[in-house]
């Protein structure tokens, strides 16, 4: 099974030049931890939850006057549409991380696959017990390059 079979396509992402409150809004609002950040259509970084209250919220930076360039983690890891989705797998598993953006061959942002996203449409349960038991193992790792 592909990725492009399980990943959620068209996600919402936010840009590099947006302050972090509008960052966390966007997430409230969604309900989901991390937003990929775009510059045009060329994925440039990540965002997460725990970037905001790390990078920012424990430094005491101003959520109005901080931006998402100043604390994303820069060329994030991802996995290409027509890569297997046991790929991707491994992938949340060394990066112990639960979402992972999905590009196509030009590099184009095209999706988000998740471990929920894995856990309903993939075909192996094996599999996503796996993923799900390593990326709960240990503390959440910074997003960093494929």
């Amino acid at each position: 099974m592909l990725i492009r079979d399980v990943l959620t396509k068209d996600p919402e992402v936010i840009r590099p030049d947006a302050s972090i409150r509008e960052a966390a809004r966007k997430m409230k609002q969604l309900d989901v931890g991390m937003l990929p950040v775009c510059d045009g259509e060329r994925l440039i970084g990540a965002v997460t939850d725990r970037d905001l209250a790390i990078r920012a919220l424990a430094e005491g930076l101003d959520a109005n006057r901080t931006f998402v360039h100043q604390v994303m983690s820069r060329v994030p890891f991802y996995c290409f549409e027509d890569d297997d989705v046991e790929l991707a797998a491994i992938i949340m598993e060394e990066k112990q991380v639960r979402r992972l953006p999905v590009l196509n061959r030009q590099k184009r942002l095209v999706g988000i696959v998740s471990l929920g996203d894995l856990a309903l449409r993939a075909d192996d349960e094996i599999l996503v017990e796996e993923v799900l038991e390593c990326v709960s193992a240990a503390p959440h790792a910074t997003v960093t390059t494929r």
